[in-house]
């Protein structure tokens, strides 16, 4: 039988990861379901010859990230932990998160027939020049709410699933994942804004969201960083502005908070939402790369 996982010494690594390359080494899905023992995936795990905790995998539905602590690199481990990732993953396709697109991982990842497939940046823009009170023109029975912990998730859930039919990870979020982030200490309903036609409590229909999160100090900057975290409008409610009225009303809030900068992340090839942002004052910040392998045939 296999020990344990020793979450607290993976998380340990992985706070020593992120200090030393100033980008989080794991996605926030990777480490929330870490931090709560989630069930499904694989959690893969290498150690040093004195014992210590040294590198750290995950593999979830064909998509995979791996760290080797900062102490810890060019001694082969980070090839270890690839090679049992392919294992795990067999005759079936795989991809590995780079997060911050750094030099190591094209080294590791190339000459094992991985090649970039997708890049999602990430955008910045200082907050001090936002209009703190913005008043988007609206459609007449249109509402933008604050969102209801236990009484709104179905409605959210369903409009994010139409927003994000095109997207492998946001669109498939389900309840538990919801609710797995309404228990994070970052969770503020007042900065989830629902866009409704009519009355929630009376068959209104959601139309979009704009559900913004706030970064504590040493997260994301060393001052607390915003976030635009998730923003989407129903394909049936297009043509009626709501992105941008979203947008304008997600980085007041944020604004109402005094802080100075706000981040989000959007992937490259997605131009049109690339452009809303610009147009919006924000610029490229950093990208994180996914690279990916077809099995080879046999």
């Amino acid at each position: 039988m296999s020990a344990p996982l020793d979450v607290d010494g993976v998380l340990a690594l992985l706070r020593a990861a992120r200090a030393a390359d100033g980008v989080r080494p794991v996605s926030e899905e990777a480490e929330l379901r870490l931090q709560h023992r989630s069930p499904g995936g694989h959690d893969v795990v290498v150690h040093d010859d004195d014992g210590a905790l040294a590198g750290y995998a995950r593999l979830d539905d064909g998509s995979a990230e791996l760290v080797v602590h900062p102490g810890r690199r060019r001694r082969g481990l980070g090839t270890e932990l690839l090679r049992r990732l392919l294992g795990l993953a067999g005759d079936q396709p795989l991809s590995i998160w780079a997060h911050g697109d750094l030099p190591g991982s094209a080294q590791l990842l190339a000459p094992h027939g991985f090649e970039r497939a997708r890049v999602l940046l990430q955008m910045r823009r200082d907050l001090a020049g936002i209009d703190p009170d913005p008043r988007p023109e609206l459609p007449a029975d249109v509402r933008v709410l604050p969102f209801r912990p236990g009484r709104d998730e179905d409605a959210w859930l369903r409009v994010n699933a139409r927003a994000f039919d095109w997207h492998p990870e946001q669109g498939r979020m389900t309840r538990a994942d919801l609710e797995l982030r309404e228990a994070e200490p970052w969770f503020d309903p007042a900065g989830f804004l629902m866009a409704w036609r009519g009355d929630p409590d009376e068959g209104g229909e959601l139309l979009g969201s704009h559900w913004t999160k706030v970064h504590p100090p040493g997260d994301a900057a060393e001052e607390a960083v915003g976030e635009v975290y998730v923003l989407g409008v129903d394909p049936a409610a297009q043509g009626l502005r709501l992105g941008r009225a979203l947008t304008d009303l997600g980085l007041a809030h944020l604004r109402s908070r005094g802080l100075g900068q706000v981040l989000l992340y959007v992937e490259e090839d997605n131009a049109a939402a690339v452009r809303l942002y610009e147009n919006r004052g924000f610029r490229r910040f950093s990208v994180d790369v996914s690279w990916h392998r077809e099995p080879r045939a046999s």
